[in-house]
């Protein structure tokens, strides 16, 4: 039976055609042993969080046990939110988040993304997760990988020197950890 891999797209205009080459990229990377599924998320503009955590909540309850998590960007960073403020009714096997920004500040329209303080605790228990970012990324800073570095010490971290905020569309790193898992 293939592992299934979920695969939570970036937002802004043309967020979810940006990812389908990383998507792309990920699936040829791990081959026919995996399955890569690539929901396109529906933006509410009226939602603090777009409407997003409750798609990705139906998103994973809709697959197996042991499913592998992979996000990028905002969908990495509302993924993370989804994990950490709501009972996950199934246990992921790895968390690979991609270019993921640390939302902080206190304008309106960033309160619904924002993670609790006590995040941290709150993550599923047994679940590795791994964070991707390129240090010349112009889109989220390169300290809002130093946050969570901060925050998550027992999380794996990879620091890469160039890709921008698609990584080169190039997912090979996240597959090697993947089938390394």
């Amino acid at each position: 039976m293939r592992k299934q891999v979920l695969f939570i797209q970036g937002g802004g205009d043309g967020g979810y055609e940006a990812d389908a080459k990383l998507v792309a990229s990920l699936q040829q990377a791990l081959g026919e042993d995996y399955q890569v599924i690539y929901p396109q998320m529906q933006t509410d503009d009226a939602a603090p969080d777009f409407g997003w955590i409750k798609q990705i909540g139906e998103e994973i309850g809709n697959l197996g046990n042991d499913v592998i998590l992979v996000a990028h960007s905002l969908g990495a960073s509302l993924l993370l939110k989804y994990l950490a403020e709501n009972e996950s009714p199934k246990r992921p096997a790895g968390i690979f988040l991609v270019s993921t920004p640390f939302w902080s500040g206190k304008a309106e329209w960033v309160q619904g993304l924002k993670l609790q303080e006590d995040f941290p605790e709150n993550l599923p228990k047994n679940s590795r997760i791994f964070f991707y970012h390129c240090r010349d990324d112009e889109e989220v800073p390169f300290n809002h990988f130093t946050s969570y570095r901060h925050k998550l010490p027992g999380a794996t971290f990879r620091e890469i020197e160039t890709g921008g905020h698609q990584l080169g569309n190039d997912l090979n790193l996240v597959a090697t950890d993947i089938k390394n898992l």
